[in-house]
């Protein structure tokens, strides 16, 4: 783990997280568009927003781990919609494996400034697969304050910020 948090360290010593050059930037793409990466843009919101962008980048690294993982959907909108349902097809509420997406609340961002940095760098990881591998092949991920019973079954890979990651081994 000491590892892990080293090579983070290293990583955002030496990449700028400030500014985006012109081709790394979205050109206003939406969710027709370029559904997978809205996708990912707003779990990077509603998973991360107020957390650093190693944390930000550590979360979408998880979503695109599972994607490549045969135990879960092979997009990015299956694994970060997935969860369990009603007879009727209903998401059940806090049944999904990002909280967010069934928690009853509105999935409309409102802070415009995270929401445009969570577009951008779901732009960048998902064009360019920039910032890939940090979190070791993590395929879930919990925060601090929390010490769920799964945790207990995978290899932790390293803490980033307010989250903890694992993978299966």
């Amino acid at each position: 783990m000491k590892k892990f948090i080293m090579a983070a360290m290293l990583f955002f010593a030496v990449t700028p997280v400030t500014s985006v050059s012109a081709e790394t930037t979205f050109a206003g793409y939406d969710q027709d568009s370029f559904p997978e990466t809205y996708c990912m843009a707003l779990n990077i919101y509603y998973e991360a927003r107020g957390s650093s962008m190693a944390d930000q980048i550590g979360v979408s690294d998880v979503v695109l781990n599972r994607v490549r993982d045969i135990r879960y959907p092979d997009n990015v909108c299956e694994v970060v919609r997935q969860g369990r349902q009603d007879s009727n097809g209903n998401m059940i509420r806090n049944a999904c494996q990002f909280s967010w997406y069934c928690d009853g609340k509105a999935d409309t961002p409102k802070d415009q400034d995270a929401w445009i940095s969570a577009q951008t760098l779901a732009w960048r990881i998902m064009k360019f697969e920039e910032f890939r591998g940090l979190t070791e092949g993590a395929t879930h991920y919990h925060a601090h304050y929390v010490n769920p019973r799964w945790a207990r079954d995978l290899t932790l890979t390293g803490s980033i910020g307010v989250h903890k990651f694992y993978r299966w081994d």
